[in-house]
């Protein structure tokens, strides 16, 4: 279909640049321009294009002008094939540093990309069916899902298909390639909300409903999740969708957010903001003018959340079949612990891996009858099945080491924290912390049990130093709840005391399996707050 772009006559927006550039050509015709640019080095590239191949999924790294770039790849439900990931494996080897990150949305990002490799890098993510195409930019980002979609005994029905149409109903389409900001989606039948449903802008998740006598099963919707600076729960609307009318509702929300988002300030250009101002129950009279009539909602097949965490070996709901979940501190490889991992995965299992939102990953499909030999391979020894209490449970954004909006370092300070903190307190129940280097949130700060968000501060030398603030009590259990930011900074050479310190003053007071949420939610935030300000005193003497 051709649509109307009808804001182009707004005379507010013709001030905002980005949508000037929008109008003038589609972000996703970067992708021709880029052989161009390749030949001609990053001097070529115009500044005020910079922006525009996030489409092709990459970004300029810190500094901008030094001209390396960052790549994120889609995975749509974070399924990787052997080939794919031997592919992977070698780009980040033979371009990227050997860095090899999987992220919070179940993709793969590489750095220290030059223009001149990007074509080479597309051609082959292209010969094994992967693309950058939205993985970054004014477009649906990567699908995620549930990391155990059609092996899972905890999933209402298998999800694959219905993911991957959804994925190539919008690849590459350019009647969606114009959205007012980036657009987040999820599709999951996994009843322990593994998409981490209330923070997509759309999230498609399991529910049951009986329609003319027979119990079917399928989705209820939720819109104007998200986080950033402003973070919000998604809102659930009054409507039961069936598998196959999937594709059919989500373009329809889609072309809301296209027409009617808010497109003058990029700040305040997410779907949560229209959702907010419209509630859900106008946002679904205005879905139901594009879609007709659809049942209202049924029964949840929602229980408690998991957080995207499988670890240990379990058994699939395929007879004889098992997967193991794996920790990946912080979510960072090298290529060769990426081959070492499709090798493994092609032995015991079907060449396939997962990759989970909680930056790990997932080893399907292996027999019975290797499990004990898979069970001794040396490299659980690096990447344990069953990690610790506290490196197990930690996320971590990118950070000041490759992005420009980071105020601080994060990857490898949020993985040293955790690994000391093992190796000082035993604790009986794991601990949910994330770090961020800003406030847009990429590590999901706001959910975590402890939230660790950098800033920069003057210390007593009056001098501006990386800090942090800490957040306590974020989970999305019942709908959702952000954690609350406690008072006080702390400087980053201090992070480790103060976090000791809070911790066991937990251990210390917790009841026996007592969760650091459930103990936030006991003692109230009064009291986490009196036993910071005491903690601070004590690390500045």
């Amino acid at each position: 279909m051709v649509y109307e772009k009808f804001w182009s006559e707004n005379p507010v927006i013709a001030k905002n640049k980005t949508e000037v550039y929008k109008l003038e050509k589609d972000g996703l015709k970067i992708f021709d321009d880029i052989p161009h640019y390749a030949a001609n080095g990053f001097e070529s590239i115009p500044k005020e294009k910079w922006d525009m191949f996030k489409w092709a999924g990459l970004y300029l790294q810190r500094p901008k002008e030094a001209g390396y770039w960052m790549m994120r790849v889609v995975i749509p439900g974070g399924i990787l094939t052997y080939d794919q990931q031997i592919t992977l494996a070698n780009i980040a080897k033979d371009y990227g540093r050997d860095v090899y990150d999987i992220t919070t949305r179940q993709a793969i990002q590489f750095h220290w990309l030059t223009i001149e490799q990007v074509p080479d890098i597309l051609n082959r993510l292209e010969q094994v069916g992967m693309t950058t195409a939205g993985a970054c930019g004014d477009i649906t980002r990567n699908i995620i899902g549930n990391a155990l979609a059609g092996i899972d005994p905890d999933e209402l029905f298998d999800t694959r298909d219905v993911l991957y149409n959804v994925f190539e109903y919008f690849r590459l389409n350019e009647d969606f390639s114009n959205l007012p900001r980036k657009y987040k989606m999820s599709v999951s039948a996994n009843v322990h909300n593994a998409s981490n449903a209330e923070i997509n802008c759309v999230s498609f998740n399991p529910a049951t409903k009986v329609i003319d006598g027979k119990t079917e099963v399928g989705f209820h919707v939720k819109v104007g999740g998200g986080l950033s600076s402003v973070p919000m729960l998604a809102e659930e609307l009054d409507l039961f969708i069936l598998p196959e009318k999937t594709v059919e509702v989500a373009a329809a929300i889609t072309t809301i957010f296209r027409d009617f988002g808010y497109r003058e300030k990029r700040h305040r250009s997410r779907l949560k903001f229209l959702v907010a101002d419209w509630g859900p129950e106008q946002f679904k009279e205005k879905l139901l003018e594009y879609t007709g009539p659809l049942p209202e909602k049924g029964e949840s097949a929602l229980k408690e959340w998991n957080a995207g965490y499988f670890y240990g070996i379990h058994k699939q709901k395929q007879e004889g079949l098992n997967y193991v979940g794996v920790n990946i501190p912080v979510g960072r490889l090298t290529p060769d612990e990426v081959i070492e991992f499709a090798e493994l995965s092609k032995k015991y299992g079907n060449g396939e891996i997962r990759n989970c939102n909680s930056q790990n990953l997932i080893i399907p499909n292996v027999p019975d009858a290797k499990l004990e030999e898979l069970k001794q391979e040396s490299i659980f020894e690096r990447f344990p099945y069953q990690p610790k209490k506290f490196i197990g449970y930690s996320v971590s954004c990118t950070g000041i080491e490759y992005c420009n909006l980071a105020l601080v370092e994060t990857k490898n300070r949020m993985k040293t924290i955790a690994e000391k903190l093992d190796k000082e307190i035993d604790l009986d129940v794991p601990v949910r912390m994330h770090m961020v280097g800003c406030p847009n949130n990429c590590g999901q700060r706001a959910i975590a049990e402890i939230g660790l968000q950098g800033i920069k501060m003057k210390n007593q030398d009056k001098k501006m130093v990386e800090a942090f603030e800490i957040y306590v009590g974020g989970t999305l259990n019942a709908g959702g709840k952000f954690n609350e930011k406690l008072k006080g900074k702390v400087e980053a050479e201090k992070l480790y005391d103060v976090l000791k310190e809070l911790i066991l003053f937990f251990k210390e007071t917790k009841l026996l399996s007592e969760t650091f949420l459930d103990f936030v939610e006991r003692v109230g935030k009064s009291e986490l707050q009196s036993k910071l300000d005491n903690i601070l005193t004590e690390v500045a003497v």
